[in-house]
């Protein structure tokens, strides 16, 4: 019988539930989580229902939010985890786009990312400037949910990936999902713009 009120067991790294056959738990790694599971930003929702994308929400512990720290703590490779960074065009008035790399890229910005849209002077995004302007917070900053004026440019190494693994907006929730349907945003186009990590 369904008790709502005993603990789920959540595999960690992977955001499934894990089974029960025979009174066995079909997992080797686990943690007991609080039936209540954190909720994406609402905006980020928003975004992900209107263009009916599946995906499956993590929990994440806010303190190990960032990348590598999430990607160590839940045993995620770091290949299929993917940072959205916002970079700041110095112009006037200021322009913004938002990038997505994975965690073994590093975003290409004096070069690459100044050849893709013609503007030399560039810097990233201070902490500030993207709470302002996404309103997610660092350690949760994502591809959804991005107002409209800020295009979007996803690295071509993203879309080879069976799965990735972005922000929910937050520092409690990450979202998992085929890079395919990053695909329907609006804003989204694909392109060459980082380089390996050394």
């Amino acid at each position: 019988m369904y008790d709502p009120d005993f603990p789920r067991l959540k595999a960690v790294g992977y955001g499934s539930y894990a089974g029960f056959a025979d009174g066995c738990v079909l997992a080797t790694k686990l943690q007991i989580e609080s039936s209540q599971m954190s909720e994406l930003d609402p905006s980020v929702q928003r975004e992900i229902d209107a263009l009916s994308t599946p995906h499956e929400v993590l929990d994440c512990n806010p303190e190990w939010a960032d990348t590598d720290v999430f990607c160590a703590n839940y045993g995620i490779p770091r290949e299929n985890a993917a940072n959205t960074i916002l970079v700041a065009a110095k112009t006037e008035p200021r322009q913004y786009i938002a990038c997505l790399v994975t965690a073994t890229m590093k975003l290409d910005v004096n070069h690459k990312i100044s050849k893709l849209i013609g503007i030399k002077r560039l810097s990233f995004a201070s902490a500030e400037e993207t709470k302002e302007l996404t309103g997610q917070l660092i350690g949760g900053v994502t591809v959804f949910g991005l107002p409209d004026s800020i295009p979007l440019y996803i690295d071509e190494r993203v879309m080879e990936r069976e799965y990735v693994i972005v922000g929910g907006g937050n520092r409690s929730t990450k979202v998992k999902l085929a890079p395919e349907h990053l695909r329907k945003l609006p804003r989204a186009s694909v392109a060459d713009i980082a380089v390996p990590r050394q």
